[in-house]
């Protein structure tokens, strides 16, 4: 599951080099091992959410300047069809819906959504990077290498959220990260204990049955 809010716990650095260590076992085609990771604590991460933050607010303030904020690679399709759309919208409305926020509270729904560029409080931000010259069976890799970490951190009491939200902020990130000119952002993870207290982490998005996926062949 994806947590939305953490507890201000610090993650050991043995811990997350042991979940790094178990991710890196994941498959990837002819052993290419396309991961760069950026792990973001302390003052990196803080100044990176002030950055971005800051960036989030003055779109708000002036959309116009959303057109200097472009993500690298299609992340979601241009033109969105039902079903796809259908469960994005089930998924966005009722974790809206749970946090009382409705179509018109556009400044709760602001705050929510720079809630991302937060971590949602979490103590560890991962950057994601693939070198450009890579091919798209590259992000296939990546996805599995990523979901390794996900699984891993369970192992370890710890709870993560997979972020897309972050990659139209590339041109703040990928300098303040260090990463090369070579490099573009895949996306980002917060990463540490979950708040159990917290209603954002009683949502449970819904999936469709086995049926509904799946076309057998005799």
């Amino acid at each position: 599951m994806s947590v939305r809010a953490f507890l201000p716990k610090a993650v050991p650095r043995e811990t997350l080099e042991q979940l790094l260590a178990i991710a890196s076992r994941a498959p990837s085609g002819t052993n290419t091992q396309p991961w760069k990771v950026y792990v973001l604590q302390g003052g990196s991460r803080d100044s990176l959410v002030g950055k971005v933050c800051a960036a989030h607010d003055a779109i708000r303030a002036n959309p116009e300047l959303a057109a200097q904020y472009k993500e690298e690679y299609d992340y979601y399709p241009e033109k969105w069809v039902s079903p796809y759309i259908d469960r994005r919208r089930e998924n966005g409305w009722g974790l809206y819906g749970l946090l009382g926020i409705g179509k018109g509270d556009k400044d709760k729904m602001h705050a929510q959504h720079q809630r991302n560029y937060r971590f949602f409080d979490a103590p560890v931000g991962l950057m994601f990077t693939l070198d450009r010259v890579m091919g798209r069976g590259s992000l296939v890799d990546y996805g599995m290498f990523m979901q390794n970490i996900m699984v891993a951190a369970r192992g370890h009491g710890l709870h993560t959220c997979p972020q897309a939200a972050w990659n139209g902020f590339a041109k703040i990130i990928l300098p303040h990260i260090g990463a090369g000119d070579d490099e573009m952002l895949v996306c980002g993870m917060a990463l540490g204990y979950a708040d159990e207290s917290a209603l954002v982490n009683t949502f449970r998005t819904p999936r469709v049955g086995v049926q509904a996926f799946t076309t057998w062949l005799d």
